[in-house]
């Protein structure tokens, strides 16, 4: 089975899609994907479709979409007549004490792909090899083809995933420009944090390297000036000023505007500012 949730949700056996298009069977199996080959308590299930008060019938028609999905499996299911052990749908989707588990049978998804090429851009962070880190982060982050899970309808519990995932893109978009910067590509990132700060306003990383990338590219004025952007968002929104390490940066540059000096150099490291 093949699962993709970082955009649209699509799920796969033999290559034949088992997602159906009726709202309430789509975030059942979209919370089952999200937790492959791990058991959903039925409770968990029921609090996605229905909140904190489900219907006297939430059992029965929890069952009822279940059995959808795996009618969609066993239509997937034939389309590979030589499959070998033999798999029925109730082999996919299993009913547990308590619960249900999708088994995907070593097939691909998304969300574990991202997290083991960012993984690897991590570790290679902490080992200082920015080149490969850059690579690695940027092939988990172009697994993301939209909002994760945009098309489907989600409750309480895939608000939750969906936010966890969306931190997870974050910190990893923050990691890969600030390989990028270490790299000395303040210039080529420019164009994508101009569009990064006016979308995360009051993200104190982004704004951060947004200031530094400035501060290289030799435009010191702009910088502060998105300091101060940065810090009015924050005093709006939040009731906060930006961070000592953010304060820090900002007299940095204006230490240096003031007496003309070269841009600061590539090790300093944005990482801790959030």
């Amino acid at each position: 089975m093949d699962i993709s949730v970082l955009g649209g949700l699509a799920v796969r056996e033999n290559g034949v899609s088992v997602t159906p298009s009726a709202p309430k069977p789509r975030q059942v199996l979209a919370l089952l994907a999200l937790r492959a080959d791990q058991v959903v308590p039925v409770a968990t299930l029921a609090e996605e479709l229905w909140g904190q008060t489900p219907p006297r019938s939430a059992r029965a028609t929890l069952q009822t979409y279940v059995l959808q999905l795996r009618e969609l499996i066993t239509v997937a299911l034939a389309a590979d007549p030589e499959d070998a052990p033999p798999r029925t749908a109730k082999d996919v989707l299993v009913t547990l004490p308590g619960g249900y588990r999708l088994n995907t049978f070593g097939g691909s998804s998304d969300v574990r792909d991202f997290g083991r090429l960012a993984g690897i851009g991590y570790r290679e962070m902490d080992a200082d090899d920015f080149a490969t880190a850059a690579q690695r982060l940027r092939e988990a982050l172009a697994l993301w083809t939209g909002a994760a899970l945009a098309d489907v309808r989600t409750g309480s519990q895939l608000a939750l995933e969906t936010r966890r995932l969306e931190e997870t893109r974050l910190c990893a978009l923050d990691q890969r420009i600030e390989a990028d910067l270490r790299l000395g590509r303040h210039r080529e990132l420019l164009g994508e944090l101009t569009v990064l700060v006016s979308r995360h306003r009051t993200h104190e990383t982004l704004h951060g390297q947004f200031m530094l990338a400035l501060h290289r590219s030799g435009r010191r004025t702009e910088a502060l000036e998105a300091y101060q952007r940065l810090r009015r968002a924050l005093i709006d929104e939040r009731g906060l000023e930006p961070s000592p390490g953010l304060r820090r940066l900002q007299q940095s540059i204006l230490r240096e505007t003031s007496s003309h000096a070269a841009p600061v150099g590539g090790r300093q490291r944005l990482i801790g500012v959030h």
